[in-house]
């Protein structure tokens, strides 16, 4: 079994209970910089370019000629975490993050349409200080991923369209631990490395939309994109002994992890030639993500002495909302502006590994339309989360911090 391609059932578990200050939970949501702009509402329904496919394949029905944009988000998060009994502080624990996406769509005729997505919904990242005191829960981790996928359109009537398609989720994951305040148990020192492996995987899913078009003014966009499980088969390394019964032991380790089903209801409205208001409702179900159960048949005496058991980390998630409003001017044929405000509320109960919060964005952007071919897209956003204090292991944490999220994005239809 190779390292490189399969993913420890430990690596994979530490990278989902990071610190991820875009959304609630470790959801993502940079999928555009005409969607940034607006602070993605309206998202199902807007359709001003082919990044819309991201939210609603049925909105692919809106296009006459083939279209492809193509962007880059950069999240820049100064999120810190204080240590409130031991007096510590790891700053600057989320990195900055570039977040690519890319799509096309094809018209074939007047009913039916195809197209392409490249983006992610979830990812995590944090970097903390080597000898933080929490290093064994801490440390650096990365969890990328990548949805692949294929969509199809159809108009049925002048005023509703469907549509659907299947995704290719590619996960890819680094993780290196310390020992932090085990070195007491274990001996060295807080900043010795504890572990450190890599990999990826592949998981399926699929999705589905609806479109219903009042009129050329007025239209609403409903969607929906299933959970996707990624089956990860890999290592598990215990340096303890503890779990295996020997230290520095590497055995078989196995971990599924759900990615959640999103569903998203959005309106658009042109008010008049200039002005147009949109609005989104994105539901999240993120009770599907129960627990973090990492097995294998050498794991004996197990975690906690439960044999069979590598790690357990439960998790105490309810299924969350994102609601989103922003309006859109037209100021005239090359530029067109656009501000919108979202509320992001707070998925989980704060832990260490995920102290999540509700969060705030505010976002503004604009078009240049270059040629009736090319346009650019530009946005920025301000998000602000919510200080949170928990306690964890008899130990009290403060989390607080935001991000610059900025966007730019080019269009060009064909």
């Amino acid at each position: 079994m190779s390292r490189k391609i399969t993913l420890t059932a430990v690596a994979v578990t530490a990278a989902l209970m990071s610190i991820n200050v875009n959304a609630a939970g470790f959801q993502v949501n940079e999928h555009s910089a005409s969607g940034l702009g607006r602070a993605f509402s309206g998202e199902a329904a807007v359709a001003d370019n082919a990044s819309v496919l991201a939210r609603n394949p049925a909105a692919m029905t809106l296009f006459k000629t083939a279209e492809l944009s193509g962007g880059l988000t950069i999240v820049d998060p100064n999120i810190e975490v204080r240590d409130n009994d031991f007096g510590q502080t790891a700053k600057d624990v989320a990195p900055l993050a570039l977040v690519p996406a890319g799509y096309y769509i094809h018209p074939v005729n007047d009913r039916f349409a195809v197209g392409l997505a490249l983006f992610t919904s979830y990812g995590v990242a944090t970097e903390y200080p080597a000898d933080f005191n929490a290093g064994s829960a801490a440390g650096e981790t990365s969890l990328i991923t990548l949805n692949f996928n294929p969509n199809i359109a159809y108009r049925i009537n002048e005023n509703f369209s469907i549509g659907g398609g299947v995704s290719l989720v590619y996960g890819d994951a680094e993780l290196t631990r310390f020992l932090g305040s085990l070195a007491t148990v274990a001996g060295g020192e807080p900043s010795d490395q504890s572990m450190k492996m890599e990999g990826d995987t592949t998981g399926w899913g699929w999705n589905i939309g609806a479109l219903y078009e009042i009129n050329d003014n007025h239209r609403f966009g409903l969607s929906y994109r299933s959970q996707v499980d990624l089956d990860f088969e890999g290592d598990f390394t215990d340096y303890t002994g503890l779990i295996t019964g020997t230290a520095n032991n590497t055995v078989p380790g196995d971990l599924s992890v759900v990615l959640p089903a999103i569903a998203e209801f959005s309106g658009y409205h042109a008010l008049n030639n200039q002005w147009a208001v949109h609005y989104s409702i994105q539901w999240i179900q993120y009770s599907k993500f129960e627990e973090l159960r990492g097995t294998g048949d050498q794991c004996n005496p197990g975690y906690n002495g439960q044999a069979g058991v590598c790690l357990l980390k439960e998790e105490d998630y309810d299924d969350n909302a994102r609601y989103s409003i922003g309006a859109t001017y037209t100021l005239n044929p090359e530029w067109t502006l656009r501000a919108g405000f979202a509320f992001d509320e707070q998925a989980g109960k704060s832990t260490l590994s995920i102290p999540d919060t509700d969060r705030y964005w505010y976002s503004a952007g604009a078009t240049y339309a270059y040629s009736k071919s090319m346009s650019f897209d530009v946005a920025l956003t301000y998000l602000d989360g919510k200080e949170t204090t928990f306690v964890e292991d008899g130990t009290s944490f403060t989390s607080s911090g935001g991000a610059i999220i900025s966007a730019a994005q080019i269009n060009y239809k064909f």
